[in-house]
């Protein structure tokens, strides 16, 4: 309750102090310091949740904070002594003062200070900045200058907003970097792969004033640009190649995962690739692609554990749905509206439960599939003419075996012709569970189980050969069937119920306790623009909603879009949440430069590679990454963007990196997933021996990672760092411990890179010197230092005389791997080189993009 009783404000001047003229000068932004305060303090108990609300006081709205109720004024603008927050904020008195003691979190002295200064400053106020449509401000005007090597800073309009921030801050850019290291920088950045020396000497000896560019756009129009970008893709989407959970059924998504490659690769404008992913297979005359692209909401795990209750597992499902709508076209945390109001955002249960209508009209059931496959339907069949043959003749092998079983049951269990075994009284007999599973069921609908059950009784407890013989060969053609049914690619893709699901607000997010409340598909009331309540007439479906989200009215996917990009290429985005942009989510860093990519993105076709283009050839990314030891404490993650960007490359980079650097790289693009070397035992640990590992052959081995096959409940060994895939992932942390070495160094898949590396320096080039500078060019894109060569050379002398001393040792290490060796290449010299290889692999400038 607000106190009615008027008070001086002598105890806040007392205990904050009057601010320096410097400080008190400065404007107060409200989105950046003062929300920020009262979202961390306040909206817990006075915020968007109107269940956890005290006081009925919201300070989340403008109405809330200028609220007077009986003479009591939450904020006055200008007039801090009649301000009741400000006062509640230093009270003395336990009773009164806010936030309680009993409050986790307690304003800071400097936090009170800035408040009582906005509210003495006429306490402004905005909406949150990421609720607003972008607008794209005026490009900031930076005068002419020269870097440090004569190098433009300003290269395009990214760079007039840096470099304006950067004056601000009174720091200067970094100078370009070198051209070997700035290739291999967007090399990796596009195509996930490192130059090749001899694309490198082509850039080196281009003197043309657009040679970077032409590189990016060769780049940009390799088939391997949509392999690298699918990556962070698939980690959004949750993609894996099974189901998840006990059991873990392996499941055909991998045309999905080539169409996003394709998709990517053709440059689909970002806001069709949106509509064909959420509601492909409802737009008019849908294609098969279109229907493929629509898999994109059924690569969430599947729970087909026995004892399953299946309208849980379909609930949790279309919970998963919306959720992860929301993080990546919303920027929202949509999660805790399941069960009551955010507590944050302007989010209700009611919002949530909207969207939970669009995505409750599938006919996805949740229950699992039979035989091996994890194809849930609604699914599309891809089969090839030669697999719908095969699964022809496993079923009309069936069919010719049904009627010779029905004359020896007729026989066997005497009853009237036409009646069902169970009619017989010798098949009333049975033990167990044979009367329901086998005698009541005709024999065409037969299953393996009720079969596997019969079998042993009329085996071993009331033995009849010849009637095993039948139920044997009906097993065997079952099986036969379901293995070639098995075979068949079928994709799970989206469909529309043709009667709709009334969809109910359930209490605490259970399945199984529907309130009365019904919930009709609506977009959430933040964005609603006025007008009716959502209702039967005006029902959103999934290709509305879809087409809602990339328009106008929702001001979050082409800022959340651009924002990932910009993740991706400098380690962090402008704002470093991806997967929050409410109100409890990180305020960006350039919130113009924000605005004015996306507003662009949007006004030039929501064009990617358009995008990426603009970002990889400005000043800002073209910067050296080495800082001074000044900058680097002044801005240790680079949010001023002072620098280049360095950081570490994600795992399933690094390995790509090291079959490329040998040579044994396999481009071929698309196809099932592939399983490459990977550790004895992992499988069958975790899926109590029920799955066992059974590596590729060939080429196969070295797969670009991109293709590797993802079992979900233990992802593939190699990879660290990595997302789960189980869930929405907008950004994978990267950490640095020594485990990842262990993996650099001895895994299968390094080991022999190294062995093949080596056998590719020792090939070609000859002498020493000459390898020593290929094998590290093959790395890093450049040439060693002298004192660099000086050092790998004394390394290789002492590698030598080891091998030469331990010949067994040589002979395994150079024999690593399931590639070719070449004939007459001594042991001890390959194993020397191998081992210098997988030193230069391990190198930090080799981990590393910078």
């Amino acid at each position: 309750m607000l106190l009615r009783r008027p008070r001086a404000l002598r105890w806040l001047h007392a205990l904050l102090g009057a601010a320096s003229p410097a400080v008190a000068a400065e404007p107060i932004d409200f989105n950046r310091q003062i929300r920020p305060i009262l979202a961390d303090a306040c909206f817990h108990c006075h915020g968007p949740d109107a269940a956890s609300r005290e006081a009925k006081l919201r300070l989340d709205e403008r109405e809330g904070l200028y609220r007077v109720r009986e003479g009591v004024a939450v904020v006055v603008p200008g007039k801090p002594e009649e301000s009741e927050l400000l006062h509640r904020i230093v009270s003395p008195h336990e009773d009164e003062v806010m936030p309680p003691p009993r409050a986790a979190r307690q304003l800071k002295l400097e936090e009170k200070d800035l408040l009582r200064r906005w509210v003495a400053a006429g306490a402004p106020w905005d909406r949150h900045w990421s609720f607003t449509p972008p607008v794209a401000s005026a490009v900031p005007e930076v005068p002419e200058r020269r870097g440090w090597r004569s190098t433009p800073q300003v290269r395009n309009p990214v760079d007039a907003f840096v470099v304006a921030r950067l004056q601000r801050e009174g720091l200067t850019p970094s100078p370009e970097a070198p051209r070997a290291a700035l290739l291999r920088r967007v090399s990796l950045d596009l195509t996930g792969l490192p130059p090749a020396p001899e694309e490198v000497d082509a850039f080196l000896a281009d003197s043309r004033p657009d040679a970077y560019e032409l590189q990016v756009d060769r780049l940009l129009a390799s088939p391997r640009y949509g392999e690298r970008w699918a990556w962070d893709w698939l980690d959004a989407a949750r993609y894996a190649d099974t189901n998840g959970f006990q059991g873990d059924p392996e499941r055909t998504m991998w045309p999905w995962r080539d169409w996003v490659v394709n998709a990517l690769n053709t440059n689909q404008p970002f806001d069709c690739f949106s509509i064909e992913q959420l509601a492909g297979d409802l737009l008019p005359g849908a294609t098969r692609e279109q229907k493929i692209a629509s898999g994109f909401h059924r690569n969430n795990m599947f729970n087909g554990e026995g004892g399953r209750i299946p309208e849980e597992t379909r609930v949790e499902n279309v919970f998963d749905r919306v959720e992860t709508t929301g993080a990546i076209w919303m920027g929202l945390t949509l999660s805790c509206a399941r069960c009551h109001d955010h507590k944050y955002d302007p989010v209700t249960q009611g919002d949530y439960y909207a969207l939970y209508d669009i995505f409750n009209q599938m006919s996805e059931q949740g229950r699992a599939a039979g035989g091996r496959s994890g194809a849930i339907a609604p699914v599309i069949d891809l089969s090839t003419p030669a697999e719908a043959e095969a699964v022809r003749k496993a079923q009309a092998a069936i069919d010719a075996l049904v009627p010779e079983i029905e004359r020896f049951e007729l026989a066997k269990f005497p009853r009237p012709e036409g009646k069902p075994v169970i009619d017989s009284p010798a098949a009333q007999r049975l033990p167990g569970n044979l009367p329901a599973t086998h005698a009541r069921t005709e024999v065409r609908q037969r299953g393996l189980d009720g079969l596997l059950e019969a079998l042993p009784f009329f085996r071993d407890t009331e033995p009849d050969p010849a009637y095993v013989k039948l139920l044997q060969r009906h097993i065997a053609a079952i099986r036969a069937r379901d293995r070639a049914n098995d075979n068949i690619t079928r994709v799970m893709i989206m469909d529309q119920r043709g009667e709709l699901r009334d969809t109910f607000i359930l209490n605490r997010g259970s399945y199984e306790a529907k309130t009365e409340t019904r919930a009709f598909g609506a977009v959430p009331a933040l964005f609603r623009a006025a007008g009716p309540e959502p209702g039967p007439a005006n029902r959103l479906n999934r290709l509305d909603f879809a087409r809602w989200l990339v328009s106008p009215g929702n001001p979050l996917a082409a800022r959340t879009s651009v924002n990932r990009a910009w993740q991706a290429f400098f380690g962090h985005g402008f704002v470093k949440t991806a997967e929050d942009f409410g109100v409890q989510g990180d305020p960006p860093s350039h919130p113009e430069l924000l605005d004015w990519l996306a507003a662009d993105f949007v006004a030039h076709g929501w064009d990617v590679k358009r995008l990426h283009r603009q970002i990889v050839t400005s000043a800002t990314y073209r910067q050296s990454s080495r800082g001074s030891a000044a900058l680097r404490e002044r801005d240790p993650e680079n949010r001023l963007l002072a620098r280049g960007p360095r950081h570490r490359m994600p795992s399933w980079m690094i390995r790509d990196q090291a079959l490329a650097a040998a040579g044994l790289v396999n481009l071929a693009l698309g196809g099932p997933s592939v399983r490459p070397y990977q550790p004895a035992g992992i499988w069958e640990e975790a899926t109590f021996g029920k799955k066992t590992y059974v590596e590729d052959q060939g080429d196969a081995l070295h797969r670009r990672s991109l293709y590797v096959f993802w079992r979900r409940i233990v992802g593939p060994t190699t990879f660290f760092d990595a997302g789960a895939r189980q869930v929405c992932t907008l950004k994978v942390p990267i950490t640095n411990t020594p485990l990842h070495a262990l993996v650099t160094l001895n895994d299968p898949a390094f080991v022999e890179a190294a062995r093949v590396m080596a056998q590719r320096v020792l090939a070609g080039a000859a002498g020493d010197s000459a390898r020593l500078r290929f094998a590290f060019r093959l790395v890093t894109a450049r040439s060693p230092s002298a004192a660099e060569e000086g050092v790998l050379s004394a390394r290789l002398s002492r590698l030598r005389a080891n091998f030469a001393r331990d010949g067994e040792a040589a002979r395994l290490l150079s024999a690593a791997g399931a590639s070719p060796r070449p004939a007459g290449l001594a042991a001890s010299e390959h194993a020397a080189w191998t081992a210098l290889c997988s030193l230069l692999l391990n190198l930090d400038e080799t981990l590393c993009k910078e």
